[in-house]
């Protein structure tokens, strides 16, 4: 997990170390981390950030030995992840009654699977979660809810395909509403070519069901695509949170990073397998101390 993003800061730590004497040639190591960063699924502007900030910091001679560059990049790091909103869905739970979510991602990123580990964690945390299939578009989306749904036993309201996903929305938060269910878990379609017709439904869909939090799930494996889908979501109807998944196989380690610094929102939690509890809140300190660990 993040390995070759924490063999970067590694190379890039040993390089510089041995070129804290020479200004010239220290300068010339940031902009070789720059490049070798974008390489690993970090944004360029973020790139770009971490190098002007290393960059000035050198110049102004804050720099000057091994430990402070370990120290600066952690700070640089950290700093991306501080005064974004934070976001406690259990604590949102028992203060908001009932507690909507709508997730939004395209096709094949493990949005279903997720929807149905966030209900696992939320039933599990004593709340009542009701699952809605309110894709009705995608061929097969509502037959994936409803195999979640017989795999934990949580249920899973559903519709016909081709009908508006909105009035399904409607229907299932009345239906749960009157059956003491406290927490709505609500797919929507993602499909890959993003249209305005994909755009008004997500439009339409958050005005009925007037959503606590809107979570949009990203596939770590995609690299720079979730960033760009990131973009797309939230332009379109907004975020509030990221959930990302496939963590476990994602060596680049960029992705995370990328997000909070281009959305100004948090990560939610990292998907690390494929099991319903195998879904992780992302710690940012664990998440920085794991890609620059043995730097020191």
């Amino acid at each position: 997990m993040f390995k070759k993003l924490r063999e970067v800061f590694s190379r890039f730590i040993e390089t510089a170390s041995s070129l804290l004497s020479s200004r010239e040639k220290l300068l010339e190591s940031i902009e070789e981390l720059k490049l070798n960063l974008v390489a690993n699924d970090v944004a360029y502007e973020v790139a770009e950030n971490i190098a002007s900030e290393l960059t000035m910091r050198v110049e102004e001679g804050s720099i000057k030995s091994r430990e402070e560059l370990v120290k600066a990049l952690r700070e640089i790091l950290l700093s991306y992840f501080t005064g974004l909103n934070s976001i406690d869905l259990l604590s949102l739970a028992n203060s908001k009654k009932p507690l909507k979510l709508v997730f939004l991602g395209v096709n094949g990123v493990g949005k279903t699977t997720t929807i149905a580990k966030v209900a696992v964690y939320m039933r599990e945390n004593g709340l009542k979660p009701l699952m809605v299939a309110a894709d009705t578009f995608r061929a097969g989306a509502q037959e994936q809810l409803k195999i979640h749904s017989e795999r934990t036993g949580i249920p899973v309201f559903t519709g016909k395909y081709g009908s508006d996903p909105a009035a399904l929305v409607y229907d299932a938060i009345q239906y749960g509403l009157n059956r003491g269910f406290n927490v709505f878990l609500i797919d929507t379609a993602g499909r890959m070519h993003v249209d305005v017709d994909l755009v008004n439904e997500l439009k339409k869909i958050v005005r009925v069901a007037k959503p606590d939090v809107k979570i949009l799930v990203v596939d770590a494996l995609t690299g720079n695509d979730a960033l760009e889908q990131a973009r797309f979501f939230n332009e379109a109807v907004g975020v509030d949170c990221v959930v990302v998944t496939k963590v476990d196989a994602y060596e680049e380690g960029g992705v995370p990073l990328s997000l909070v610094y281009i959305l100004k929102k948090p990560v939610l939690f990292i998907g690390v397998g494929q099991d319903y509890k195998d879904l992780k809140p992302f710690n940012p300190i664990e998440y920085v101390e794991r890609i620059l660990t043995g730097l020191q």
